[in-house]
């Protein structure tokens, strides 16, 4: 019987999974020097951590299930969560700001179409302990140059809930979460719908759709003129003067909404041109979630890359990696394995372990791409030579040991 794998999960190749490794250990350098320290969670944790940001909603979206003791657990669908409860759990104390990263896999129960699937990867930042535009800055840079590493186009756009929410008086969280999801959606019909259901305020219900309008260069100039000139948009002006002096492009966008009732002021995402629909490669802003778990209330910003996103788009190669095949026999074995034992201090070598002729061996190099071909027979052997071929040129020269090895690894 032939097994599949499960649906909404991948094989990764040994090309693909060269090229994802490259990436990511690019997204790794960029964060590391940035001041970032890397963090792993574990794979499950008890399902009270996502239902209590999330809401009980979220039981249709992830895999859970009971352990042996009768626990209820799940898989992971995200990495924000758990970040912040190892942060309640170990890091209260740390000095501030604690500023850490993250790759790892995450799991989530929905119906795979292109570019989403129910096993994917995250690479993603927090910035826990500040609330001040500095860190904001800090941490939408920081996702800018991730991607510029990785040779991915972004197209950035920056919003403020804080600025959308100040319409809100007098509406409970919940109402609140439901129009903000409303608008994360773009559900024009659906947030009139909704507003109409609950008895909107008439001028509110105007300004709103005004506001989550705005885009653009004079988006903040307009929403002033909206709204007054509110501490929310002071601070968001002040953000963006940071931006400007990271050296961003931006589009400033008051529709962005994010849909999760933790954010609590700046959110941004990252949209890239070659996704088609499904264009969106990053997103994040601040939120409050420390309190939550337990922990002291505390401002925190971050984001997530998708990094399967990333993998479509990212014109950043692997370079070429030197490879070398040790042709040898029964009879000086011993010799190849000596040699290909200092070899792969330094390069990538194989070894023919299927008893192959000298031909065939030949024609393996040939196959798996090797630049070199070290050819160790019993006449060389006797001369205490070996032969080194040029698999592209087919030049071959006879070298001692340590001649050869010099020239592969200068």
């Amino acid at each position: 019987m032939k097994i599949q794998k499960p649906r909404g999960t991948r094989d990764f190749l040994p090309d693909d999974t060269r090229k994802r490794r490259y990436i990511e250990t690019k997204l790794r350098q960029t964060a590391k020097r940035w001041g970032y320290n890397e963090i792993k969670t574990p794979t499950f944790e008890q399902i009270e951590l996502f239902t209590l940001k999330s809401g009980e909603g979220i039981l249709g979206e992830i895999y859970n299930f009971k352990d042996k003791g009768d626990r209820e657990m799940a898989l992971r669908p995200e990495l924000t969560a758990p970040v912040v409860r190892m942060y309640v759990n170990e890091l209260q104390r740390a000095p501030k700001p604690v500023k850490l990263y993250y790759f790892d896999n995450c799991f989530r129960y929905e119906r795979p179409q292109k570019g989403r699937f129910r096993e994917f990867w995250q690479f993603g930042a927090e910035l826990i302990g500040s609330p001040r535009p500095e860190a904001e800055a800090e941490v939408i840079a920081l996702a800018c140059r991730m991607l510029e590493d990785a040779g991915v186009d972004g197209e950035l756009n920056v919003g403020h809930l804080g600025v959308i929410r100040t319409l809100f008086t007098g509406l409970d969280a919940a109402t609140q979460g439901q129009i903000m999801r409303l608008v994360d959606k773009k559900d024009d019909k659906g947030l009139e719908d909704y507003l109409e259901e609950i008895d909107a305020d008439i001028q509110m219900r105007e300004k709103l759709f005004e506001l989550i309008g705005l885009t653009g260069s004079d988006a903040v100039d307009e929403a002033k003129r909206l709204l007054g000139d509110i501490e929310e948009l002071e601070t968001f002006q002040a953000l963006l003067d940071l931006l400007d002096i990271h050296g961003l492009d931006y589009t400033v966008n008051f529709g962005i909404a994010r849909g999760l009732d933790y954010y609590t002021g700046m959110v941004f995402e990252i949209y890239s041109s070659g996704l088609g629909a499904q264009n969106q490669v990053c997103g994040g802003g601040s939120y409050r979630l420390a309190h939550l778990f337990g922990g002291k209330d505390i401002e925190s910003t971050g984001f997530a890359l998708g990094f399967d996103r990333v993998m479509e788009v990212c014109t950043a190669q692997p370079p070429e990696e030197s490879r070398v095949v040790v042709v040898c026999f029964d009879e000086t074995r011993r010799e190849g394995m000596r040699i290909a034992q200092t070899l792969r201090k330094r390069m990538i070598v194989d070894m023919d372990v299927m008893g192959r002729s000298f031909g065939a061996q030949l024609k393996f190099a040939n196959n798996v791409g090797a630049k070199w071909a070290v050819i160790i027979g019993e006449d060389e052997v006797a001369q205490g030579k070996m032969a080194l071929k040029d698999m592209e040129s087919g030049k071959q020269e006879i070298l001692d040991p340590d001649e050869l090895v010099k020239r592969l690894t200068s």
